[in-house]
């Protein structure tokens, strides 16, 4: 299955009823939609699938595994918030390290962040935690 931005990357025309009025556009038609209005839930749903997509492909920094493999990111942990004002969509990724000692856990959320600003083509604004309690340094960040 192709996802949204998958589909969008393409840059062809496409038709997947994602246009108001469900005539085909290009990729650039549908990411840049004028009304914030006008993002349904199943824009918002494709993004989310599209985004784990990505993230569980990326491999531990320290085992063969990927992060999806090793349970660090998971489906639920991806929350995309409707777009701002300004047409900006939140990506809110929280993840869980093997390990509550993991010395590289911010090297994974870099991973993390990198990975989606290199992959998606629309705005938007990353947030990205560890999972609560589930790091032995989560209180000296704070």
């Amino acid at each position: 299955m192709l996802s949204w931005i998958r589909k969008l990357s393409i840059g062809t025309k496409i038709k997947d009823g994602l246009l108001p009025d469900g005539d085909m556009g290009t990729a650039q038609d549908l990411v840049n939609k004028k009304n914030p209005s006008e993002v349904t839930e199943k824009d918002i749903t494709e993004l989310k699938e599209t985004v784990y997509d990505l993230l569980r492909t990326i491999k531990d920094p320290e085992k063969p595994q990927t992060l999806e493999q090793l349970e660090v990111v998971y489906e639920d942990g991806v929350i995309i918030c409707p777009s701002t004002p300004n047409g900006t969509f939140v990506i809110r990724v929280e993840f869980n390290p093997t390990v509550p000692h993991c010395s590289l856990a911010t090297l994974i959320g870099l991973c993390i962040r990198i990975k989606l600003e290199r992959s998606l083509i629309e705005s938007f604004k990353l947030d990205i935690y560890i999972k609560e309690g589930a790091h032995s340094t989560e209180e000296e960040s704070m």
